[in-house]
């Protein structure tokens, strides 16, 4: 009898790459142009213009939990906002969000200094202020945070994932990948509140 062993991948998902193994017609990068090992699928996604940690895995039951909201699994971000970031935009946007059919839950937000991130492939071009903020949540929706921020006046310029759970993106370069550590799959499972 043959065992297969789980695999799980953190990947550095550089700007401009799909969070899929296919780009369906588009032309666009894929998850395949960096990552040679079968059946892994990313928990979770980010959309073409963001960046940062992806989590692959072929541990399907890691990949729902996860992924499913009533979990709750704490995601952090850096994110460069054009605009002013005053207090009152923190606190809305920590307080949660009307958005088209929802609201947003709670989340943390505060200011930061400029992070030390890699340059982006394709530049950002501000046309007014700008601001690093983190924002830590813990639920997931297509584009969510770039509408959130605009909700309150700030414009999303370049979104990092740097966090999931206690998994840290530190010392990755994009478009590169590791397997996790047992003690990070351990931690992982934890999260996600499976054995």
């Amino acid at each position: 009898m043959i065992i297969h062993s789980m695999r799980y991948i953190l990947f550095n998902k550089p700007y401009g790459v799909l969070s899929q193994f296919t780009d369906e017609g588009t032309g666009h990068a894929t998850l395949s142009q960096y990552i040679d090992v079968p059946d892994v699928y990313a928990a979770g996604r980010l959309d073409r213009d963001s960046e940062g940690m992806l989590l692959l895995t072929d541990d399907g039951a890691l990949i729902k939990r996860l992924t499913d909201p009533i979990h709750h699994v704490e995601k952090s971000y850096f994110v460069l906002v054009e605009g002013e970031p005053a207090r009152e935009k923190l606190e809305m946007l920590e307080g949660g969000i009307q958005l088209r059919g929802y609201r947003t839950r709670p989340c943390t937000v505060r200011l930061i200094p400029n992070p030390d991130l890699p340059p982006r492939s394709k530049p950002v071009t501000p046309h007014g202020p700008t601001a690093w903020i983190e924002i830590k949540i813990r639920e997931g929706r297509k584009r969510q945070i770039r509408h959130m921020t605009a909700a309150v006046g700030l414009f999303t310029l370049r979104l990092v994932r740097v966090a999931i759970g206690s998994l840290r993106l530190a010392g990755l370069e994009p478009g590169t990948w590791r397997d996790l550590t047992s003690i990070e799959i351990q931690h992982l499972k934890k999260i996600g509140d499976i054995s």
